[in-house]
């Protein structure tokens, strides 16, 4: 969220709403849409273009593929009310401010978030490529090529939401909760990617050799899963119990793998793929803090981030490959997995 400029507003850009209601109530909106010149201008903008004939030839030019997204006259109003906003702010020396709970994108056909929906799908096609190298690299006779399967399938549908996510966010209400359905299903897919990832590492490390083992902890997880997508969605989206909650078993899964590649270090020549792609993933994930305005309204830290997860995809599963055929060649001549 954009800080409070420390000036005086001038009249157009007064009346912001307390920092401490920010603070109680961060879901209810951002600095750029409390502002009453981008709420008065959405209120007149759907008055006059989002009702009877203007309404009409509003839907009769517009281009398919925007109707098929979603987006409305009055999701028109707001987009051109932000750039009003924007303009404003800048002509008056402030920094940029969010809206909604995002930095304002200029769109690019349905794309509300261009850079990040291209960083979103290109992780997809990453995955699903290194998904197709596996399968055909590795006999599915090897002690993980299951797990590694589903674990794939439960990244390639969390890439297809965040590419939905950043595509269009269609919000459930104006008022009560910045979160839409489609965030919801952005971070719960990336939750379950964290959790997935330290099932794989469990049965890596301990369900070869004590399949039960993983069977508990999996049950575990799904149990965990359940409970916190049930409190986010039934009781509070909290936003801060969201971070600490994946940022707990972001930890989780970079020690347990750390520990295994360390363990490992001298049996296995290709150890540091795995220790190389952990560090990679939670270093990059710090992008994130960084928060700065869009570079030419487009790349923001999250696109940056996202971008930058592409070629661990494929360092991850040529560890995948290499450690599922040792496995594989392993089993054959009767050595004990491990």
């Amino acid at each position: 969220m954009a800080s409070r400029p420390h000036r005086r507003i001038p009249a157009s850009l007064v009346a912001f709403t307390s920092a401490v209601l920010l603070v109680l109530a961060p879901a209810s909106g951002s600095q750029g849409d409390k502002e009453p010149v981008y709420r008065d201008c959405v209120k007149q903008c759907s008055r006059t273009n989002c009702t009877g004939a203007r309404l009409r030839g509003f839907e009769s030019a517009q281009p398919p593929y925007m109707a098929l997204t979603g987006w409305t006259c009055r999701d028109d109003c707001r987009y051109q009310c932000m750039w009003t906003t924007v303009r404003l702010y800048q002509a008056e020396g402030y920094g940029v401010p969010q809206f909604h709970g995002k930095w304002p994108f200029v769109r690019f056909l349905c794309f509300e978030e261009p850079a990040s929906a291209l960083a979103s799908l290109l992780n997809g096609l990453a995955c699903l490529l290194m998904l197709l190298r596996y399968r055909s690299a590795v006999p599915r006779q090897c002690p993980m090529y299951h797990t590694i399967t589903a674990f794939s399938l439960v990244s390639l549908n969390a890439w297809f939401w965040s590419t939905v996510f950043h595509t269009r966010d269609t919000y459930l209400t104006e008022f009560v909760t910045l979160c839409s359905a489609l965030q919801k299903m952005d971070y719960f897919c990336a939750s379950a990617v964290i959790l997935y990832s330290i099932y794989l590492c469990c049965v890596r490390t301990l369900g070869l050799r004590r399949p039960g083992v993983s069977s508990m902890v999996g049950v575990l997880l799904i149990l965990a899963f359940t409970s916190h997508v049930s409190y986010l969605t039934f009781v509070s989206f909290d936003y801060g119990y969201n971070m600490a909650a994946n940022a707990t078993i972001g930890i989780i899964n970079l020690l347990w793998w750390l520990c295994w590649c360390w363990h490992h270090r001298r049996a296995l020549p290709y150890w540091w793929k795995c220790g190389v792609v952990v560090l990679l993933l939670h270093g990059l994930a710090l992008l994130e803090l960084l928060d700065f305005p869009p570079l030419f309204w487009v790349l923001d830290a999250h696109a940056v981030w996202h971008l930058s997860t592409v070629p661990v995809h494929f360092l991850f599963y040529s560890f995948l490959i290499d450690d599922s055929l040792h496995l594989l060649n392993t089993e054959k001549i009767g050595v004990k997995l491990e």
